[in-house]
């Protein structure tokens, strides 16, 4: 668990980044469901977005992980480490509602999920997404993500990365 402190209009703001719980999939679900729409995008709650039905399915008993930044009361931001193989995860749910975004909590989620993702042992990251998230494109690159084109792209996505990791051996 983390605390990450940020001043909001002369005011500390508590974030905490945190494992998030079984249960709290509705509340992601609907954070997934605000800021896509924010964008004209639409969620696939049987498809693209079933992996939110089910936290500790699609992730935590499948050597994933899934975090999310609360404010002390709500969920405002999420992201998921979900495996493709023995090798390769791919990063999923990477969302923060807009009012929060601009204040180094991406940044923070990003850098997370990296070590994340080295402490499971991938030695490869890659995410899909859509060109209408410039600000997460911008973010990705800011990373290290370069653009490839796999075989395959979800519903919603027309864009895809991939970052080399490397773990302690």
């Amino acid at each position: 668990m983390r605390i990450f402190r940020q001043p909001l209009h002369g005011l500390i703001t508590m974030y905490n980044l945190r494992k998030a719980k079984a249960g709290e999939e509705a509340k992601i679900f609907d954070l997934v469901k605000q800021v896509l729409s924010d964008y004209g995008l639409e969620v696939s709650p049987k498809k693209t977005d079933h992996d939110l039905s089910d936290l500790n399915k699609f992730y935590f008993d499948n050597k994933g992980w899934f975090a999310v930044i609360d404010d002390g009361d709500d969920i405002i931001g999420s992201y998921g480490i979900f495996r493709v193989s023995e090798r390769v995860c791919e990063l999923r749910k990477m969302y923060l509602f807009r009012e929060y975004q601009g204040k180094g909590l991406g940044s923070l989620m990003m850098e997370d999920a990296l070590h994340q993702a080295k402490a499971l042992g991938y030695a490869e990251i890659i995410l899909e997404t859509n060109r209408l998230l410039d600000k997460a494109i911008q973010l990705y690159k800011k990373y290290g993500f370069a653009e490839y084109n796999p075989s395959h792209l979800s519903d919603r996505c027309d864009y895809a990365m991939r970052k080399e990791i490397y773990t302690q051996t």
